[in-house]
């Protein structure tokens, strides 16, 4: 996820719709409602949680640049994939 100025935030859920929402209407206190991180601009689905959990590790690893083009590579224009 991103906010306007593309801050960025990775994290996992069961349950996209309703993590998006919650991120959206700050229900989640802290780094996400501190920068007003709202825009959903990239996702991954697994069919496990553990797969989940390695990806999400191995993409925090990331510096900016590497992420960026992740987002771009099926997102160009920063779209919010939750509208």
């Amino acid at each position: 996820m991103a906010n306007s100025t593309c801050t960025l935030y990775t994290g996992i859920t069961n349950n996209i719709l309703r993590r998006t929402h919650q991120h959206k209407s700050h229900q989640c206190k802290g780094f996400t409602d501190k920068y007003n991180i709202n825009r959903l601009v990239y996702v991954e689905a697994f069919s496990d949680p553990l797969s989940a959990i390695t990806r999400e590790k191995q993409i925090k690893k990331w510096n900016r640049g590497k992420k960026i083009n992740l987002i771009e590579s099926i997102n160009p224009d920063w779209k919010d994939l939750s509208e």
